[in-house]
């Protein structure tokens, strides 16, 4: 009898020590402006293509080569939804399909008909952000770094106070490290950009410098080279700028798994604002580039299924990811308008 009571203890035991690995206690919210699921899940577009540096004969390996990051380690251990190939479909659900209304979409779990400009002003809709940062584990440890300076008013930083670094602000903090206050003067050296952007590299750099000083719990990261690519009508470049964030992400899991305070407890969600057009149309999206309502979303991290590429039929829409990121932290998003359902199979095994 004493033997079976410890051999149900200790079973009991590896039980908890299971569930215990598989808390997700911080997140990492990743937005790439633009980026199509064309690319991500087929590669290098054979009709725009300019050159051979992303070029091989299959899709499988056309979309290795351009994202190896994607589709090595988060499709090993992760989840990636959009493939439309496959019946399986991500979308926006507001009516705009661009950038203010697709971000302020996602990370509000709210379409918000008002929301119609990328010029509209502080955005009156609580975001999960703010939400989290009113948690007493998570309060002041809630940051967001962005290429785009819109991101200022799409989260509403004067109402809630959170740490939300644009283009050309620095850092301000009386422990930033030497790293960190190099990078803060980086930015004030290279040349301009885009308008009212900076380089993706460097809001990377700004980011990871932050984590390894600070360790915030959350961390919103917003890409926007891929866009302002896509816009110029460079599809060489759009490509390198997607192959340069899919090296940021892996470097940046890298660096989380090597740290104690975030290993084998942090989960990332990447996703897009919005996608493009097709043919002639790529360059743009909103109403009159047809299809730029289609996106995609990548999951990784503890407690999250390992499905790959998945490849069942189903509907996802961006309204959704909110609430799936407070549900992976064990939380309900509440806010000042309604919040779209989360995405179970994120998070629950089937």
């Amino acid at each position: 009898m004493k033997i079976r009571l410890l051999v149900f203890l200790l079973l009991l035991s590896l039980g908890g020590f299971a569930q215990q690995q598989d808390k997700v206690e911080n997140i990492i919210l990743i937005s790439i402006d633009g980026l199509r699921w064309q690319e991500v899940f087929k590669g290098a577009d054979s009709l725009l293509i300019e050159n051979k540096k992303f070029w091989v004969d299959t899709e499988a390996e056309r979309r290795e080569k351009l994202m190896p990051f994607f589709w090595n380690t988060i499709a090993s251990k992760g989840q990636l939804y959009g493939n439309r190939a496959l019946g399986n479909k991500v979308d926006v659900k507001n009516e705009y399909w661009f950038s203010y209304p697709g971000r302020s979409e996602t990370l509000c779990g709210y379409y918000d008909p008002k929301v119609n400009s990328n010029e509209y002003p502080n955005n009156p809709n609580e975001n999960v952000l703010e939400f989290f940062n009113k948690h007493q584990d998570y309060h002041g440890k809630v940051v967001t770094f962005a290429s785009w300076d819109a991101l200022g008013r799409i989260l509403n930083r004067d109402r809630n106070g959170m740490l939300v670094n644009l283009p050309g602000e620095d850092v301000l903090d009386k422990n930033n490290s030497e790293a960190q206050h190099l990078i803060n003067e980086l930015q004030h050296l290279i040349p301009d950009h885009f308008h009212e952007c900076r380089p993706d590299e460097l809001t990377f750099m700004m980011t990871k410098a932050y984590i390894q000083n600070h360790h915030p719990k959350v961390v919103h990261i917003d890409f926007g080279d891929t866009d302002n690519y896509g816009h110029s009508g460079e599809y060489a470049k759009y490509l390198s700028a997607a192959n340069r964030i899919d090296k940021m992400i892996s470097n940046l899991w890298n660096t989380l798994q090597n740290d104690p305070f975030y290993k084998d407890k942090t989960a990332i969600l990447v996703y897009p604002d919005h996608g493009r057009g097709t043919g002639d149309k790529w360059t743009d999206h909103g109403t009159g580039a047809p299809h730029s309502n289609e996106t995609w979303l990548v999951a990784l991290g503890p407690g999250i299924p390992t499905l790959g590429e998945v490849a069942v039929e189903g509907q996802i829409y961006q309204d959704q990811i909110a609430q799936t990121a407070a549900h992976l932290l064990g939380m309900t998003f509440k806010a000042n308008h309604p919040v779209g359902a989360s995405i179970e199979s994120v998070y629950v095994a089937k």
